[in-house]
């Protein structure tokens, strides 16, 4: 039975923001494979601190995560350098495994235990990113803000909660499990205690597994594989063109190796989608739902060709995959890293389950990123089963390359 044209054009939009909704990345090798049922993934490690960017943006796929939005409650410069100094402190030496010294047993530990003596290999890796309300009036920084970092605004079906949205600091934290992000966190705060308060928090999980090249590694909870046609985080080459902020992209000297956040809490009411059509579920993402491959294909690897089906009679127009990218020459400039978890929040007051995806990417250019996408899937069919609730924009800071360095040095130097 055919779609009506009301239920397509909402699949269609639906799809699109589907598509805003995947997560995936890449990471540094030295694990071994552990094979777990269909599932393989590299044995967890300790990932590498140092670097010119921050490893986190680029490290292998988590099958957890944490994010976390805190205002900073001292307007104090000096203030600021000194809790930037102890987080790069506490995130350089959990990531490194680094034991911590014992107390006076009469005195609170400085660990919380909860992973044992010393912290494991989890793959641990911890991003910081600064929100556009650091650069008020309280630290002086105006003049060295991002130039396009901005106050997210609402967007079309946002329906944002303020208690769930911006920040003057972002941690991103990941892990192989929930213990070793909680473990992080809790480290992280009672470091900073004094300047830190938290403001919201979301976490997540990711099914992992080891594809092919081109397949994705993860399924967000619509049932869909997300993250085929995402960046190779691998390829340096496509990172400096898309991802990292460059000497001629107009920003501040700080800025350089940093990247553009963009995290969006959306909520997915799966009730409704689980009462649509196999076949219309797939006319709103433009993909075969178990297969991953594009509608005009026949593997998860096939490239779409919408040159070959210019009225969408294959993948229709409103496809989300194909609103996301379109794949022509002019649209290459808006392609963005994802990196997203799922999450469950139990459920509403209606007794809906609260369960969807906390969005997140990474772009050169906030402009030529995220948003020239998002203004192209303003309206499309999935709207009708995902709903944006919280998040931001954010600046992910550059790495720390030298070993006395400190996340935030040069934007305060």
């Amino acid at each position: 039975m055919g779609l009506s044209r009301r239920r397509f054009l909402v699949s269609s939009a639906g799809a699109s923001a589907a598509a805003l909704v995947a997560g995936c990345s890449n990471g540094d090798g030295g694990g071994k494979a552990v094979a777990t049922g269909d599932t393989v993934v590299a044995s967890p490690r300790y990932l590498p601190f140092h670097g010119i960017h921050q490893t986190g943006i680029t490290s292998p796929v988590p099958a957890s995560g944490l994010i976390a939005a805190l205002d900073v409650v001292r307007a104090d410069r000096s203030d600021l350098a000194r809790m930037l100094r102890d987080l790069t402190d506490e995130i350089d030496g959990m990531m490194a495994g680094r034991a911590y010294p014992a107390t006076d047993p009469r005195l609170p530990a400085l660990q919380t235990g909860t992973l044992g003596e010393k912290p494991p290999p989890t793959d641990l890796s911890v991003v910081v990113s600064v929100g556009a309300s650091m650069f008020d009036e309280r630290f002086g920084l105006g003049s060295r803000k991002p130039r396009e970092l901005v106050t997210m605004p609402f967007m079309a079906n946002d329906k944002l909660d303020p208690d769930r949205s911006h920040g003057d600091l972002l941690l991103t934290i990941t892990a192989d499990s929930p213990d070793a992000t909680i473990f992080a966190l809790r480290q992280l705060l009672r470091r900073t205690r004094g300047h830190l308060v938290l403001r919201w928090m979301v976490d997540g999980f990711n099914r992992r597994s080891a594809p092919k090249p081109g397949q994705a590694q993860v399924r967000n909870l619509l049932g869909f594989k997300d993250g085929t046609a995402n960046l190779d985080a691998s390829e340096e080459g496509l990172m400096d063109e898309h991802v990292w902020v460059g000497d001629e992209d107009g920003e501040p000297a700080w800025a350089l190796g940093g990247s553009y956040h963009v995290v969006r809490i959306i909520r997915m009411f799966v009730e409704r989608w689980d009462r649509t059509s196999l076949t219309e579920q797939e006319a709103v993402i433009g993909r075969e739902k178990y297969t991953g491959a594009p509608l005009d294909g026949r593997v998860e690897t096939d490239v779409p060709d919408y040159d070959d089906d210019p009225k969408g009679k294959r993948t229709p127009l409103v496809a989300h995959i194909r609103l996301a990218n379109p794949r022509t020459r002019a649209t290459r400039k808006n392609l963005i890293l994802r990196r997203g978890l799922s999450y469950s929040r139990g459920f509403d007051g209606n007794g809906n389950l609260d369960q969807g995806l906390a969005f997140a990417c990474f772009q050169r250019s906030l402009e030529d990123g995220f948003m020239a996408v998002q203004r192209r899937l303003d309206g499309e069919p999935l709207e009708e089963y995902i709903q944006p609730q919280g998040g931001g924009f954010f600046f992910a800071l550059p790495g720390v390359n030298r070993r006395d360095g400190w996340l935030g040095e040069q934007l305060l130097a």
